[in-house]
């Protein structure tokens, strides 16, 4: 049987690990030059550009990612070098999303953990029930 093809998801994955594991820019989540999809197309002409898209929004939208945009100075080009500076606009852009994206995280965790607690409450009351139906059951079959 055949396997089905893997998704685009899937091969932007594998080639954003692909280009982390060439390119220490990318590995180190450094902030990027604005282009460096051209220059990597440039080198590697056989990329695929909707693959290639997809990996770098991953990449650039990662927690490691934000926090370098928040704090840095400047963006890297491929081989490392500074190109261009991050303004101050920029900067307040990643930390908003990291705010958020922190915030959206600790929520959901935090739904979880309640559902977790009603999920326990549930089962307890029902061994409880159950515990008192197995006592009404085993009084009222003594007396008969």
């Amino acid at each position: 049987m055949d396997k089905p093809a893997p998704s685009h998801f899937q091969v932007a994955r594998a080639l954003l690990k692909e280009l982390q594991e060439k390119y220490p820019v990318l590995r180190d989540a450094q902030p990027l030059a604005i282009g460096i999809d051209k220059q990597l197309i440039a080198l590697q002409p056989e990329i695929n550009r909707k693959a290639l898209r997809i990996a770098l929004g991953i990449h650039t939208n990662s927690l490691r990612y934000l926090k370098a945009m928040k704090k840095a100075e400047n963006r890297f080009d491929l081989e490392g070098n500074p190109a261009g500076e991050i303004t101050d606009e920029q900067r307040a852009h990643a930390a908003t999303v990291l705010e958020e994206r922190l915030k959206k995280d600790a929520e959901l965790r935090k739904a979880q953990r309640q559902a977790e607690l009603e999920k326990k409450k549930a089962e307890e009351a029902e061994q409880r029930r159950t515990e008192k139906l197995n006592q009404l059951a085993a009084k009222f079959s003594r007396t008969r």
